[in-house]
């Protein structure tokens, strides 16, 4: 499948994640949880879909929950995707942003000490 068509799909998939969360998600969790992005296979049959979260819980907790949720999440795009096969997915804590701020810290110290 060609990869244009694959990033279509990933992009739908994040924004129809992100509106279940939203809409119909009653766990107090996991209305903590933002979709940074998806990732789908080539044959369309799994995605890593990528989140961050504003919750004091550990990431691995937070995992589990999002995981415990996922069959839920898959039903609900089934129902709103026009795919053939809906993609099992898996939750992937999404570490870029704190990755950045990490380095945007050592980046504002270096020039403090100038």
């Amino acid at each position: 499948m060609p990869s244009h068509k694959l990033a279509k799909i990933s992009s739908e998939l994040v924004r129809v994640i992100s509106e279940i969360i939203f809409d119909t998600a009653r766990d107090e969790i996991l209305k903590t949880v933002t979709i940074t992005g998806a990732k789908v296979s080539k044959d369309l049959g799994y995605a890593k879909v990528y989140f961050t979260s504003l919750s004091d819980l550990d990431k691995k907790t937070l995992v589990k929950e999002v995981n415990e949720a996922s069959s839920f999440i898959r039903t609900e795009v089934a129902a709103r995707m026009d795919l053939r096969h809906t993609p099992e997915l898996e939750f992937v804590y999404d570490d870029s942003i704190e990755y950045a701020n990490r380095i945007e810290n050592i980046i504002k110290e270096i020039h403090e000490d100038e």
